[in-house]
């Protein structure tokens, strides 16, 4: 588009990504479907190729693909202007929603009722996470050499091993497994990969800063990820966050439209109220705003390259493997009465088999445990 005309579309521009911020329920993938329809197909502000370059440019960067995408169609239509107001329209109403529950959690989470509605999300989280391991492993793992690159993901994150350490060690080892050199593949799979001590540190802004800009900055994959990530650094590393704390800021996340990153909203008011809030919020999402800059520049001239293909198949087997071993642990955590893998069963099925909307599932979920927590 034109860069004349770019200041006329930034109130539309605007408006479109507040209803999405407001309404975007689902997921990313319901995300990206929802731009499309209104970017392609409603308001024809580009068509279906150059929003499917968009797309591909955003699955080679890390972080939150469904905001980047947001930011990288500001971008595109209404220069570095729309960049940032896109992607704000986009992440704020979300953030403000995320912090609206996470006061309320604060103040009512152990009281009986709220409770029993939090006891009855997190089996359904656990099939929405299920549910995306599934996909996109069929997606990630179709050739032996990517299923073994994911069996030893799973093998090594049991071990303590930092995720983004993983990530990155699998992405490479398939680049050299593609374009073999003598010894290489060998050096690479006899080198350490040190994981951090699992030791409680003092809860401080900088630190939790620092925890979710190396998350939005280094988070291959699906925003469900995520999961592993902030159990290794927040509840096993550093002892901020307990198993239960986590999985309640995640089904929030999942409760809320918008990005599924505002999980950091919710547990960065957990730890330091509005100030968290705000740091761990910015700290996540400021990575997507800088590689979509910086991606507008760089990526559509190495997008085609088979070396960055090789390594995207390695960290995408490498996330599928991340995503199976947070399953296991939560599933450890949540399946632990005949009621609550009942609930976990019948939300996957809704979901794999009807395809009923995520939100609905997770509203059903929680009635189910406020009902099931007022009859005892």
């Amino acid at each position: 588009m034109d860069e004349v005309q770019a200041p006329r579309h930034l109130k539309s521009l605007a408006g479109l990504f507040l209803k999405l911020g407001l309404t975007a329920f689902g997921g990313p993938a319901a995300h990206i479907a929802m731009m499309e329809e209104e970017v392609v197909r409603r308001r024809k502000w580009m068509d279906h190729a150059a929003f499917l370059d968009l797309l591909g440019l955003c699955n080679l960067l890390p972080g939150p693909n469904s905001t980047e995408l947001a930011i990288f169609i500001g971008r595109t239509l209404a220069g570095w202007r729309g960049l940032v107001l896109a992607g704000l329209c986009f992440i704020v109403p979300a953030a403000l929603l995320t912090l609206g529950f996470a006061v309320l959690y604060v103040h009512f989470g152990r009281l009986p009722a709220a409770q029993g509605f939090l006891l009855g999300i997190k089996p359904v989280v656990l099939a929405i996470v299920a549910q995306a391991v599934w996909n996109l492993g069929r997606s990630a793992l179709r050739t032996w050499r990517n299923v073994l690159l994911g069996l030893a993901v799973l093998a090594s994150s049991f071990l303590g091993i930092q995720e983004a350490l993983l990530i990155l060690g699998a992405g490479v080892i398939s680049l050299m497994l593609a374009r073999p050199r003598p010894g290489s593949v060998l050096g690479m799979a006899l080198l350490p990969l040190p994981g951090l001590p699992a030791l409680a540190a003092p809860f401080s802004l900088g630190g939790l800063f620092w925890v979710f800009l190396k998350v939005g900055a280094t988070l291959f994959g699906s925003g469900y990820v995520l999961i592993a990530y902030l159990r290794t650094d927040l509840v096993h590393r550093l002892g901020w966050l307990t198993e239960t704390q986590l999985l309640d800021a995640v089904a929030v996340g999942q409760v809320t439209p918008g990005p599924v990153f505002t999980t950091a909203t919710f547990i960065g008011y957990l730890l330091g109220s509005w100030r968290g809030a705000l740091v761990a919020t910015m700290g996540i999402f400021l990575p997507a705003f800088l590689l979509v800059g910086a991606g507008a520049f760089f990526l559509p001239r190495i997008r085609k390259s088979p070396s960055v293909s090789a390594f995207m198949k390695g960290v995408n087997a490498a996330a599928v493997g991340l995503m199976a071993t947070a399953l296991w642990d939560l599933g450890r955590a949540t399946l632990a009465s005949p009621w609550t893998v009942a609930l976990g069963i019948a939300a996957a099925w809704l979901l794999i088999r009807q395809r009923v909307n995520t939100t609905w599932v997770i509203a059903g979920g929680g009635l189910t445990g406020y009902l099931l927590h007022l009859g005892r």
